[in-house]
């Protein structure tokens, strides 16, 4: 907890449900951690949230101690749980602790649950330019030291280090001031860049509060961390990683998972979700990167679009006939001069319609192939949340079927597409979609029949130009990636 005083468009998404169902109600979340298959998060005042599948959220983390702000991370094959005890005007003051514990397993009702006596690794006395609150951690995967950022709007964010091993304070670490004008902040590391996250402006206030995220990097965790325009954070600098949107506002708290490669999301919390009673709930959207800068994407929502293979720019479609427009053509010459003179003006051409095709296509499976979009009814694509039917990290599944139809996209035992004539709800029409860190996306159907448990491994693929499959996904091929245009 903060302060308790008062202080793209790139494509156009339907409505549809919002972000996480469930209870999702918390205040200062952790970073959201994986354990046993189940997901969870832990929040001011102890306790946290527990999701079966990243998408329905309920209380039922455990978390002794209280205090606020805690952050975890799994090291080893223990976790280790960070938070403030006090600070941050709690009580009247800034007089502030930070402490550790472990535990092997986050699931309060295995018989190996239980947290280690929580240990103090910082503090403030309450009369310095500190709070002694707020920690976010993180383990450098370059040399394995353990970093933690800490502070509020009253004074500055410091940095220290752990031992990892131990999660005690290391042996002769001074503390060292890396910003300002932020709090709730956390630590991150990505091709050679060390960033500082900090949540911005204003908590607690419901409504009103005008929280949002920051970021500054550097080569160094140490600092210093500069932003987009070299603003230096000791100096107040940041460049804007989320703001308020979608009826939410307060942005605080960031976390990032790490799903596949070439797959982020990041955590965080809004301070009141419009649509909850202005209550504080958990957030997840795709993390997205660009020139080596995290912003935060939307929550893919569905809707009408055009499917477009970032291979080529072509468009996923029913493998059927081509029927022509008839559409007299303009001018002399074929069409091809200019119009007579005084001619009446153009007059619009209307799309065609799928009245006027879909009895040409076959009544049975029709399989799906790739090609020049014209606008043409086997090429709009539906796609709408499914409720019910499971979900992962941060949204649930999602049928796909022809604008106007039920003719739905489906997997194949042989690893290929197709559509059937009826959406059913089998699992093998129910589509993962799932924005990458360049802003593409990856499709992946629920289950390949025949094979067993969930599909994690293969997606739709642009084997050829004209030719979508189901193959192993891969970041760093075009195939494997996808568009969607509102055309």
């Amino acid at each position: 907890m903060k302060r308790l005083y008062s202080i793209l468009a790139a494509m156009t998404l339907a409505t549809a449900a919002n972000a996480q169902i469930g209870a999702p109600f918390i205040h200062d979340p952790s970073t959201i951690a994986e354990c046993e298959g189940k997901y969870y998060t832990f929040g001011t005042g102890g306790g946290g949230l527990i999701s079966e599948d990243g998408w329905s959220w309920n209380s039922g983390a455990d978390r002794p101690g209280g205090g606020a702000a805690p952050d975890i991370i799994k090291i080893g094959d223990r976790y280790l749980c960070i938070y403030g005890a006090t600070g941050g005007g709690l009580g009247g003051g800034h007089a502030g602790r930070i402490l550790t514990m472990w535990n092997k397993t986050l699931d309060p009702k295995s018989p190996d649950f239980k947290w280690s006596e929580a240990v103090e690794v910082c503090f403030s006395d309450g009369m310095e330019d500190q709070d002694a609150i707020d920690p976010g951690i993180m383990l450098d995967p370059a040399t394995g030291r353990l970093w933690v950022s800490y502070g509020t709007y009253f004074g500055t964010i410091r940095l220290i280090e752990l031992d990892p091993t131990t999660g005690f304070r290391k042996s002769g670490n001074v503390e060292k001031d890396i910003a300002i004008d932020c709090e709730a902040s956390d630590l991150i590391c990505r091709n050679g860049w060390y960033y500082l996250l900090g949540t911005h402006g204003t908590c607690c206030d419901g409504v009103n509060s005008t929280y949002n995220i920051v970021v500054g990097r550097s080569k160094s965790p140490e600092g210093p961390y500069i932003d987009n325009v070299g603003r230096d954070m000791y100096h107040g600098g940041g460049k804007m990683v989320v703001a308020a949107g979608d009826r939410k506002t307060g942005a605080g708290h960031f976390g990032r998972t790490i799903v596949d490669e070439g797959v982020e999301v990041a955590s965080f919390h809004w301070e009141a979700d419009f649509d909850q009673g202005g209550s504080s709930v958990l957030a997840i959207r795709p993390l997205l990167w660009k020139n080596d800068w995290p912003y935060c994407g939307e929550l893919f929502k569905g809707g009408t679009f055009e499917i477009e293979s970032e291979r080529r720019g072509y468009a996923l479609e029913l493998a059927v006939d081509f029927v022509r427009m008839n559409v007299a053509r303009r001018g002399g010459f074929g069409g091809f001069g200019r119009p007579q003179q005084n001619a009446e003006p153009p007059k619009p051409v209307a799309n065609q319609t799928l009245a006027e095709v879909i009895d040409k296509w076959p009544k049975g499976d029709i399989p799906a192939r790739i090609g020049d979009y014209m606008f043409r009814p086997w090429q709009r694509w539906t796609i709408s949340p499914v409720e019910g039917k499971g979900a992962y990290l941060g949204n649930t599944y999602f049928k796909i079927v022809i604008e106007g139809t039920e003719r739905a996209l489906a997997a194949t035992a042989d690893k290929e597409v197709t559509t059937v004539p009826e959406y059913t709800g089998a699992d093998e029409q129910l589509w993962r979609i799932e924005q990458l860190t360049d802003g593409t996306f990856r499709i992946m159907p629920k289950i390949i029949p025949g094979q067993e448990g969930i599909n994690k491994e293969f997606c739709l693929y642009s084997a050829g130009d004209s030719t979508p499959t189901l193959a192993k996904y891969d970041f760093n091929s075009d195939n494997s990636k996808w568009n969607f245009r509102n055309h």
